[in-house]
């Protein structure tokens, strides 16, 4: 594969109006195909670093202009002392039935550790063009065999169960006088997409020197085969790309991935957090760059 970059579609500035920054983990959907609107949702932050969920919309044909941003924000924190009462972030959409679900990750703050997080579902309310929670509780949290922390949850509706690809701390590591989260990618299963088992399969592992983090998966299936996108962290977030037959075995092909940071600008640092779109025989794929989203949201088209 190889990807040639549009460049900068969103730069968080424009948020400075309603006191926000960032713009976090895009998810692309079309809203009307026939004229190539596409909505990109993200997680910017307010003022007290709490993450939500807002949105943009763009003409693919000139991706550069905005069209629309959301005036308030989709979803917010969570109420004092829950999973999610210090910020909410992107994972992915599913339907059920004919209901929208929203899997994000809830964050909350810590004392020995800067953060833990679990993984929580919401369902869109086209009467008030918001989600809202099935419950204050997480669909998905630590376990006495995964005892740290789950996230970065992405859910692919598949032979009629409900498949997750999400991010599982493996431990906190010291380094220096930080605590540096180590996690990879694990595997869960459910017959309805709100009770979720897991068996602590892990999908994907660290490989090269160095690396100790996974971003948030992307995943989608096309003639048989998994394809998986994500961002894998060492020295900066990079890239990756795998395929599997089951979505259960991956095997690790990032020399395929056909993106990379670039010589300068707001992507040069890292690049990460990628999702495609299909529209009209063409791949999209949106990204954060520098900062873990602190300088915009990117597009790259496939073009081999």
């Amino acid at each position: 594969m190889k990807w040639k970059k549009v460049g900068l579609i969103f730069d968080p500035a424009m948020l400075s109006s309603r006191q926000l920054t960032c713009s976090l983990m895009p998810i692309v959907e079309l809203v009307d195909e026939a004229h190539d609107i596409a909505r990109v949702y993200f997680s910017p932050r307010d003022l007290s670093g709490r993450s939500q969920l807002d949105y943009f919309e763009i003409d693919l044909k000139n991706p550069s202009k905005i069209l629309k941003t959301s005036e308030r924000p989709l979803f917010q924190h969570g109420i004092l002392g829950a999973f999610d009462d210090s910020g909410v972030t992107p994972g992915s959409f599913a339907m059920i039935g004919n209901r929208k679900m929203y899997y994000y990750t809830g964050w909350n703050l810590g004392q020995t550790v800067p953060f833990n997080n679990s993984i929580g579902v919401a369902e869109f309310d086209s009467k008030t063009g918001v989600f809202k929670r099935l419950g204050d509780g997480p669909i998905m949290t630590r376990t006495l065999h995964e005892p740290y922390s789950c996230a970065s949850p992405f859910v692919m509706v598949d032979s009629q169960k409900y498949r997750m690809w999400y991010a599982s701390m493996d431990q906190w590591k010291k380094q220096g006088e930080e605590a540096l989260p180590v996690y990879n990618i694990k595997y869960a299963e459910s017959n309805d997409g709100i009770h979720w088992s897991r068996n602590g399969h892990v999908v994907l592992n660290y490989e090269a020197e160095g690396e100790y983090a996974f971003g948030r998966p992307f995943v989608r299936k096309e003639k048989n085969v998994y394809q998986m996108w994500y961002s894998v962290r060492g020295a900066h977030y990079k890239i990756g790309y795998a395929e599997s037959a089951d979505g259960l075995r991956w095997k690790r092909m990032d020399h395929l991935a056909g993106i990379g940071a670039s010589d300068s600008g707001w992507d040069s640092e890292m690049i990460e957090y990628p999702f495609i779109l299909d529209h009209k025989q063409k791949k999209y794929m949106f990204y954060n760059g520098n900062g873990y989203g602190r300088s915009g949201i990117g597009l790259a088209i496939l073009i081999e």
